[in-house]
This record gives C-alpha cells, structure tokens and sequence, in this order.
C-alpha cells in the first residue's frame, strides 16, 4: 500500500494506492469524505450516509485527481460535488 499527502487549498487529504490481486484501488479521503476508484461500492457509501465520489479507469492517485466524476452519493451532492467535475474539484468541496 502506498500511502500520498495531498495538499488541496489549505487542508490535505489522504491517497491511498492498494494493490489487489487484479487491479488498483485508488481512494483519497479528505476531511468531509472521499473519492475512490469503480472497485468499492457506492450503494454502501450511500447507505451509510458518506460523501462519496467514483471515478472510474485510474490506476494511481494522481488519474484520481484528473479523473471526472461519473457518480457520487446524495451526501457528496449537498457539499457541491457535481457529475463532470474532477477528482480534485470534488475533493476541494470535500475539505
């Protein structure tokens, strides 16, 4: 596991990069919550009530950042996330 500071504005959020047996799980969490790769779930994020974005086809935390967002929970949406903005635009909302 890799683990990468990331700086947004003035608050920094956390990447992690995992390798699983067939793919990456990229994740970078921030202080209101998190964007993560197609390989979690969002249907459980939403349940749970978390602010959460996906990107989908990145293998590290910096195609996270560049990455669009193609779906977030309802949570995430009340904090100003919106489908097409990137990772890191998500993550700026997200701190």
């Amino acid at each position: 596991m890799k683990t990468i500071d990331i700086k947004i504005g003035d608050k920094t959020a956390v990447g992690y990069e995992i390798q699983m047996q067939n793919a990456m799980l990229v994740l970078v969490k921030a202080e209101k919550g998190f964007v993560m790769c197609g390989y979690l779930d969002i249907k459980t994020a939403e349940k749970l009530g978390d602010a959460a974005c996906i990107v989908r086809g990145v293998q590290t935390v910096d195609d996270l950042l560049n990455a669009k967002i193609v779906e977030m929970t309802t949570q995430a949406e009340k904090f100003g996330v919106k489908l097409g903005i990137t990772g890191k635009e998500a993550l700026e909302k997200l701190s």
